[in-house]
């Protein structure tokens, strides 16, 4: 039997996605947990430009329900290793974040991972 990879902390999920780092282009990915935040599933959701990259709540949300996720963690790479959110990050999280609130799976986190750092919303308090 396969032990699952429990996410305790943001560490926890940075380390299950840190090769996303070296990429050249934006990856969003989501991470869906069980009720013991366990992960499920490891999901690209969407691949876009070197800088960019568009995301749909239907398209993060498809894999949490197939799933049948409790909760999910997002995530993306920013290729130029600037960890910081953009204003487009954070109004994706918002949204998201509402979108969960009301499918009844909730968005634990979003992190953002570049050149072996991460941000984190969740322990910035903006989530």
């Amino acid at each position: 039997m396969n032990e699952k990879t429990k996410i305790n902390n943001p560490v926890d999920a940075y380390d299950l996605l840190s090769r996303y780092a070296s990429e050249r282009q934006d990856h969003f990915i989501v991470l869906t947990l069980d009720g013991a935040h366990q992960v499920n599933g490891q999901h690209i959701v969407t691949i876009g430009l070197a800088n960019r990259t568009l995301v749909h709540p239907r398209e993060v949300f498809y894999p949490a329900i197939v799933d049948n996720a409790v909760a999910i963690i997002v995530a993306h790479n920013h290729p130029s290793g600037q960890i910081l959110p953009s204003p487009e990050d954070e109004q994706i999280t918002q949204r998201l974040h509402d979108a969960g609130e009301i499918l009844g799976i909730p968005v634990l986190d979003h992190i953002i991972i570049g050149n072996g750092r991460y941000y984190s919303f969740a322990e910035a308090g903006s989530l």
